[in-house]
Order: C-alpha cells, then structure tokens, then sequence
C-alpha cells in the first residue's frame, strides 16, 4: 500500500467531528444565537424556542428557515421524542443563547417540559458541557441564586456582557466579543476580537 494512502487512510480514520446542540430561547439578544451558528465549526444542531421564533423576526427581521439554514440539523422544541431528549444521542456540547431567565430556572430546577429544557437536563446528568447565556438586567435574588446553582453543578454562566478593551466600533463588534467568549469555552479559534494584550 503507497504511503500517502496510508497516511490518508490514518487521517480519516482518527477524524473526529464535533457535533454541538445550539438553543435559542425567548429572550432579547437572538442575534448572538444566530451569530454563533454562523461561527461555529463542526455539526450543528438547533432548536428554537417558540418565543424565540417571534423575537428572531421582531429584533433580526428574519424568519425561522433563514437561521434553520445556519444548522446541519434542525428540532422542534415541543417534540421531547426527538434524538435530543435521550442521553445515548452524543454531542460534545449544549449552548444556549441567549438564554432566557425562565429557561434558566428550569434548568436549575430540574424541569424538563420541552426539547431545550430536556437536553440541558440531559447534558446534566451525562456530564456534558453546558453553557447558558443569559441577557437580562437587574437580575432579582432568585435569577442570581439559579445562577449560583447551576455553576456549583459545572455549568458555564456566560453573561452577554461585551467588553470594551477591544474598542469596538459597532453593534456587530459587541456582540463578536460575546460570541468569541462562548468559542473560547468550546475551545474554538477565532479572531471575532482582539485579545488584551494583541498588538499593545
């Protein structure tokens, strides 16, 4: 056998692909939802929400099928018979984002009466990666308290809260700077911001 075969047989063999389950709940901020869809490498599923369906074509001027096309794999978020409900469907991680306060106190709760609060539930119990981006202002005790609760569990709490240092130019900026936090946590190069120190 050549050996470039070889090695080309080794390469395929040892391909790993990374599949991540994308949601997109009904709260204000579905642009970062859309836009980490469109950064993401690797298979992506997403569900929406039926919120979110309404907040994506209030706040984005889109409709659902032009984010679905952003996506490998598309669920609907009432079906709990769908591959995400059980733990033997693998992917490496669930993020949701934004995430609304109530999908929150789900997830802290363990109430897992559709698809997303389901699969997060499920991330829970199999150990997986779980990131929640939540974006609401003031928080109340109880939304700080579910918080704590869940990052106590492992969970990754990653508030949409751009940062500055990178002199961003424009909403789009701002919202890369989110989106760049949640890639570093899937361990994803990006350039969507510069990075403190870059270029001092």
């Amino acid at each position: 056998m050549p050996q470039a075969f070889r090695t080309l047989k080794y390469r395929v063999r040892n391909l790993v692909i990374v599949r991540f389950l994308i949601a997109i709940t009904g709260s204000s901020g579905a642009v970062y939802g859309v836009r980490l869809l469109r950064a993401l490498r690797g298979e992506k599923l997403l569900i929406m929400s039926g919120t979110a369906l309404k907040i994506i074509e209030h706040e984005l001027h889109m409709k659902p099928e032009e984010v679905a096309v952003f996506a490998d794999k598309c669920f609907d978020d009432e079906d709990l018979f769908a591959p995400p409900s059980s733990g033997s469907y693998r992917y490496d991680a669930m993020v949701i984002v934004p995430c609304s306060e109530s999908t929150l106190a789900k997830v802290a709760n363990g109430i897992a009466d559709t698809l997303i609060t389901r699969a997060a539930a499920v991330c829970l119990k199999e150990g997986r990666k779980l990131i929640l981006v939540p974006r609401e202002t003031p928080l109340s005790a109880v939304m700080l308290e579910n918080e704590l609760r869940l990052a106590r569990m492992g969970v990754t709490i990653l508030p949409a809260n751009p940062g500055f240092y990178s002199r961003p130019e424009s909403v789009e900026d701002l919202v890369d700077f989110v989106v760049g936090k949640v890639l570093d946590q899937l361990e994803q190069e990006h350039d969507l911001f510069q990075r403190w120190g870059k270029g001092a």
